[in-house]
Formats: C-alpha cells, sequence, structure tokens
C-alpha cells in the first residue's frame, strides 16, 4: 500500500511538473527510473490497475444495457405478437431469445415452463432469433402464427419443435404440426415483422449466439445449469 502511494505521489508530481512546464531529459530519465523500480519491487501494482479498469468496463457495459432494454422495453416485455407465458401481471418478466435449430436452446427451453410454474410472478416472453438455417425462419415463424390465431396451442407446438435433434427441415416442422395438433395459417408480415424487430433490439444488445435471457437487469448468455438460472431467477425477483 505504501509503495502504491509512492507510485502515486511520482506520477502525480510528474504530472504537475509537466503542467508547470516540460521535465528535462535528465528529470524525466529519473522519473521514469523510480516508477519502474517501484513495478519492478510491487509488481501486482499493474494487476490491480487492470482488475479496476475491468470492473469499470463492465459497469460501463452493464448502464448501457440497461438503457438499451429501458428503451425497447415495450417491444421486449409487452409486445401482443411475442409469445409468452406465466403470470398475467408479473413482477418479473424473463425476456428468452432463442433458435428451434440451437442445440443449447433445446436444453435451456424446458427451465421456462419449470420457472412460471414455481415461482407465480413470473412472466416469460419468447424472441426468436433465426441464425442457424432458413427452417429457423420458417419454424419462428409458423410459432409466431399460431401464437397469434391459437395461443392456448403455441407451448404444444413449441415443445415438439424442442425435443428434435438436430436442424429442423420443411418435413419435421409439418410433423410437429400434426403431431401438436394445429393448423398454422401461411406466414404473414407481420410475422416477418416480429422477426426483424427481435434481430435488431438483439444487435443493439450485443446478442450474437442463442439462448441469451433477459433476467431483471442482467443478460444471460449461453446455457447454464437450471439450479443456476433458478438463483438467478430468484435474486432478481427478490429485487423487485
Amino acid at each position: 500500500m505504501k509503495k502504491t502511494l509512492i507510485t502515486l505521489l511520482l506520477l502525480s508530481a510528474s504530472a504537475q511538473a509537466m503542467a508547470a512546464g516540460p521535465l528535462t531529459a535528465e528529470q524525466e530519465k529519473r522519473v521514469q527510473e523510480l516508477v519502474r523500480e517501484t513495478l519492478i519491487n510491487q509488481p501486482d501494482i499493474l494487476a490491480q490497475a487492470a482488475e479496476k479498469l475491468d470492473q469499470q468496463n463492465m459497469l460501463a457495459g452493464e448502464e448501457a444495457m440497461k438503457k438499451i432494454i429501458a428503451q425497447n422495453g415495450d417491444f421486449l416485455f409487452n409486445d401482443p405478437n411475442s409469445p409468452r407465458i406465466g403470470a398475467k401481471n408479473p413482477k418479473l418478466t424473463l425476456v428468452v431469445f432463442t433458435d428451434y435449430n440451437c442445440p443449447y436452446c433445446k436444453k435451456f427451453d424446458p427451465y421456462m415452463e419449470k420457472i412460471v410454474k414455481k415461482y407465480p410472478d413470473v412472466a416469460v416472453v419468447f424472441k426468436f432469433l433465426p441464425y442457424r438455417a432458413e427452417s429457423s425462419v420458417t419454424s419462428a415463424r409458423d410459432a409466431l402464427m399460431l401464437w397469434r390465431s391459437q395461443p392456448q396451442q403455441f407451448m404444444a407446438f413449441n415443445d415438439i419443435l424442442m425435443a428434435k435433434k438436430g436442424y429442423h427441415d420443411d418435413a419435421s416442422i409439418e410433423a410437429a404440426k400434426k403431431r401438436a395438433g394445429v393448423s398454422i395459417s401461411q406466414p404473414d408480415a407481420q410475422s416477418m415483422e416480429t422477426l426483424k424487430s427481435s434481430l435488431a433490439v438483439a444487435e443493439k444488445l450485443g446478442i450474437q449466439g442463442t439462448p441469451a435471457t433477459i433476467v431483471g437487469e442482467q443478460m444471460l448468455s449461453g446455457w447454464i445449469p437450471y439450479e443456476q438460472f433458478d438463483a438467478m431467477v430468484s435474486d432478481a425477483l427478490k429485487k423487485r
């Protein structure tokens, strides 16, 4: 601590000297020697400085994300064209960005129903990011169409789509409709607009893959074990 203080004083003295006038070559050399000696004797100074910078960058990133979430709150949390489950008047609304061709989404998706059953004050909104294939777009638009026409059938269709191993194709999507016992109209312009809005907001949030989930004021990127996700939701709910 004492050596850290010495270093700060040296740097401060150097700055003051520069403000008063340029250092001579001899003075500049001596300041550099003193700083170098201090860093050699206490090398963790740089690690401490790097850690502080990382913390500052993290806080700046969190503040930026909060701002983006607030600016896009209506679409993220209240869009009637986006599927949702759980509480009608929630204290906490989770937003999960997902893709029916994403293997990690297939592992993560079952958590949603478990969470809303465990926490009556929680809702989940589904946003589709068709990153992986043309069938990602097709399946997402079908799901969005079904939500608007038969919302009570959405989860059955969603679960069947998520249960398939590997990528979907036209045949597997049609098979999912039959298994769910649903008839879905030809996707319209609104379904594409909803997808485009999801993609635009995801880009603003810096989302580069799925799943990605807004939990309170945090962004969870990727899959984690259920117990960890449950703890995150519980903590976020306590802060409401």
